[in-house]
């Protein structure tokens, strides 16, 4: 299958402009003894301004073009599909930035992330709002350039977490959407806390 990203991975961070480090720290909640797991984390362009704010970063990513770019700046990296991750409660925070929509099994990879994380920990999905139009005409040019891509609502994305021991709740800022899903001891068992602020 042709892979859109590892033709792109020379260029992407042109076309692409670094996250806010400062919106990603208010979502991820960081401390510097955390550890943090960055799927579909490509070049590494997420990891490498988050560095300072974790103990550790593994990067997570399907594209060996991707990760190569990532390793060439000095990242810890695993190449590995976002529906079998190779790890079990093993990290403080997880992320998937502007990636969910790449997925091939949506459920499976909320899941898998879900399983990566500690007790006490938080997964941060942030995506493009399929809101706004402007967000809908990317959806409609990616389909025309053969991308797998499929945008999904941050409440969609919500649900996916429905029966497992976790707190969910979404935001919309600007164009973006972002899904927070903190794992809870397994002894307080499942809930379904979702909240649209």
């Amino acid at each position: 299958m042709f892979d859109h990203f590892d033709v792109l991975a020379p260029v992407y961070e042109r076309l692409i402009s670094p996250p806010d480090r400062e919106t990603m720290r208010r979502y991820l909640q960081p401390a510097p003894e955390m550890n943090l797991l960055d799927v579909g984390g490509g070049t590494g362009r997420v990891a490498q301004v988050l560095r300072d704010d974790f103990a550790s970063i593994v990067i997570a990513d399907l594209s060996a073009g991707m990760l190569k770019q990532a390793r060439a700046r000095g990242l810890d990296c695993v190449w590995a599909q976002s529906e079998r991750l190779p790890f079990s409660a093993a990290f403080d925070r997880v992320l998937m930035v502007d990636a969910f929509h790449h997925v091939i099994e949506q459920a499976e990879t909320a899941r898998d992330m879900f399983r990566a994380l500690k007790p006490g920990g938080l997964l941060v999905i942030q995506e493009p709002d399929i809101h706004r139009w402007v967000v809908k005409l990317i959806a409609v040019l990616e389909k025309m350039a053969l991308m797998r891509s499929h945008f999904m609502a941050a409440e969609a994305i919500g649900a996916l977490f429905a029966g497992l021991p976790a707190e969910v709740r979404w935001y919309r800022e600007g164009h973006q959407a972002w899904v927070l899903v903190r794992r809870l001891p397994e002894e307080q068992g499942a809930q379904d806390a979702r909240i649209s602020l």
